[in-house]
């Protein structure tokens, strides 16, 4: 006869919401010693119990980390509630006497993640390893998941690790937002167990912008070269309704296959940001989309494009890219020359958070997600100039080509450069 077993596990908020999450694909992240190892052994050994017969998987980057932290902690727990256990270091698994097993295996070697079923999962710092690396175990691990639970409950794989950056978990978690995948966050300071001068010795060793990874658990560009180092999506964000006949202001990047618009309103004399349209096919199509939108819905249209439109020929020889946006009866203001890219550059940053720490670019983040990522993501190549290999470049692009021809950073000694409309 099995007897009950009661558990009443010391847990955090976050980790609570994530040892109980019904979601089928739950990852914690958090700051140092927000609990992520310790709440992702919780969830395994809590479905473990659910279903006793059935087999849970726990995956770490190395097998040193299963075998220097995994194991006392499954140990640990599992003693402390009473429950019998045997460890099995050559087949690497942990039978329990109530049944079933917890299979260990590492995830340096992706393809070694064969063999086996199992009904849950659980992933220990999967931000740690590459994206192409991560994605392979991930897509790995969840194809083992497939043992069936006789109440019909769906197979999970959850994940807990430390925020590396824009990397898998951000693509999966936040940027694309896919059903099922619940992201739950935890700043450091929700753990109350630490000991006592934990968080201040966290704030003298690392650097502000690691201390948002590494203390907040916040995803946040872990390269010293940042192209715009001070963005942030929420302080700099500003919900951006555009006023029925308010005038519109569009900012251009030309590219065959990819043209880029950001659009933006003024109020109290600075921008905001309430919209973009990326990825369109080609000038004209872009033309149509601000004419038709904006223009034919009482709102006047001024667009800064990049200068080189003007020569640039995207679709037939005998239109510039401008005089395509003239022809749609856009206002144009742009320069005969785009201005420097550094100057460009300046002009955004000065208003992303200027010299007394105040924010003075506001844009919404809900209707500008590539803008807001390209602005997190977009980082210097060694030879010191914004790098465009990855695609993060035209949002920004079109953003500076707004705001240096309306807000252009006067240096002491130089005048400004004047726009010209044409």
């Amino acid at each position: 006869m099995s007897r009950r077993i009661e558990v009443r596990p010391a847990l955090t908020g976050p980790q609570m919401d994530f040892a109980f999450a019904e979601d089928p694909f739950p990852a914690f992240v958090g700051g140092y010693g927000a609990g992520k190892s310790q709440a992702l052994v919780i969830r395994l050994l809590l479905l473990k119990l659910r279903h006793a017969r059935l087999d849970v998987g726990y995956f770490a980057p190395s097998f040193d980390l299963i075998r220097l932290i995994a194991w006392p902690r499954f140990a640990a727990t599992l003693s402390e509630w009473g429950i019998e256990h045997r460890l099995n270091r050559s087949e690497r698994t942990l039978s329990l006497a109530t049944g079933g097993r917890i299979l260990f295996r590492s995830m340096d070697v992706p393809d070694s993640i064969v063999g086996f079923e199992i009904a849950d999962a659980g992933i220990d710092e999967l931000d740690t390893l590459k994206e192409s690396h991560a994605r392979d175990a991930w897509n790995r691990i969840v194809a083992r998941c497939r043992q069936t639970k006789p109440d019909g409950a769906p197979n999970s794989a959850a994940v807990a690790t430390t925020p590396e950056g824009f990397r898998f978990v951000y693509r999966l978690w936040r940027a694309e937002q896919r059903p099922g995948y619940r992201l739950i966050t935890a700043p450091t300071r929700s753990n109350p167990f630490l000991p006592k001068g934990y968080i201040d010795n966290l704030r003298a060793t690392y650097p502000p912008q690691l201390l948002d990874a590494y203390l907040e658990g916040r995803f946040v560009n872990l390269t010293s070269g940042a192209v715009y180092p001070d963005f942030s999506r929420s302080l700099n964000h500003a919900d951006a309704e555009i006023r029925p006949g308010e005038p519109v202001h569009a900012g251009i990047d030309f590219n065959v296959g990819n043209c880029t618009a950001i659009i933006a309103v003024v109020r109290d004399g600075l921008p905001v940001i309430a919209g973009e349209w990326t990825g369109v096919r080609d000038t004209p199509a872009l033309a149509r989309l601000l004419k038709e939108n904006y223009l034919d819905r009482g709102h006047a249209v001024t667009v800064y494009p990049d200068a080189s439109g003007a020569g640039h020929r995207s679709v037939n020889a005998s239109a510039s890219d401008i005089q395509i946006l003239k022809d749609h009866r856009l206002g144009i203001v742009a320069g005969p020359v785009n201005p420097p890219v550094k100057d460009r550059i300046a002009a955004v940053n000065a208003l992303i958070l200027d010299g007394d720490g105040k924010r003075r670019l506001a844009i919404d983040s809900g209707r500008c997600p590539t803008l807001v990522e390209c602005l997190e993501q977009q980082i210097y190549t060694t030879g010191g100039e914004p790098d465009k290999s990855a695609g993060r470049d035209h949002a920004p692009d079109a953003l500076g080509y707004l705001i240096h021809a309306r807000w252009p950073l006067v240096r002491p000694g130089r005048s400004s450069v004047t726009s010209l409309r044409i």
